[in-house]
């Protein structure tokens, strides 16, 4: 699980499953910069790996992204490869390294740990946890333990996880 924030936070969850070569997530990127923009830090993003079988470098992916986290680069990382789907599609993992080179990250760590597989539990674990709640498409989201399947359609979502941050929030507020 790659969490942003260092210490524990009292902002409420929102869990992203996503699969980082999946054309929805991609789109759903809109939805997670406006929610950035609404929340700022009073609502924690949180992206969970769920790469899926059809799409061949997202395990790998995945891996890279956990790479860029400890690298101090998670949501960028992930921002630019879900910007480029096609590209890692056609490239495949040496077009993870080429994105980690482009935003100055350490280009030689994340080849070597896509080769010694040093992330590979913590994506394991979270595809496990995802297929455990219920996940089976990408993007999936869990607010407040409601999950919303974005795989089908992403009309109304972020209304609907705005609608719950927003009750959240404010009962955090009276407490």
């Amino acid at each position: 699980m790659s969490d942003s924030s260092p210490a524990p936070s009292t902002a409420p969850v929102l869990e992203i499953w996503c699969d980082l070569q999946c054309p929805d997530c991609r789109t759903a990127l809109d939805d997670l910069r406006s929610l950035r923009a609404r929340y700022g830090d009073r609502l924690e993003l949180r992206l969970r790996h769920f790469p899926l079988e059809k799409n061949k470098h997202a395990f790998a992916a995945a891996q890279a992204a956990e790479e860029a986290w400890e690298q101090g680069q998670g949501w960028p990382y992930a921002e630019a490869l879900l910007g480029r789907v096609e590209e890692l599609s056609r490239k495949g993992e040496p077009f993870l390294v080429e994105v980690a080179r482009e935003l100055g990250l350490d280009a030689e760590e994340f080849d070597t740990a896509l080769i010694d597989g040093r992330h590979i539990l913590i994506v394991d674990a979270d595809q496990a946890e995802g297929k455990a709640i219920g996940v089976s498409g990408t993007p999936t989201y869990v607010i407040d333990g409601e999950r919303l399947d974005g795989g089908k359609s992403q009309e109304g979502l972020r209304e609907r996880i705005e609608e719950i941050a927003d009750r959240l929030l404010a009962g955090q507020e009276q407490g």
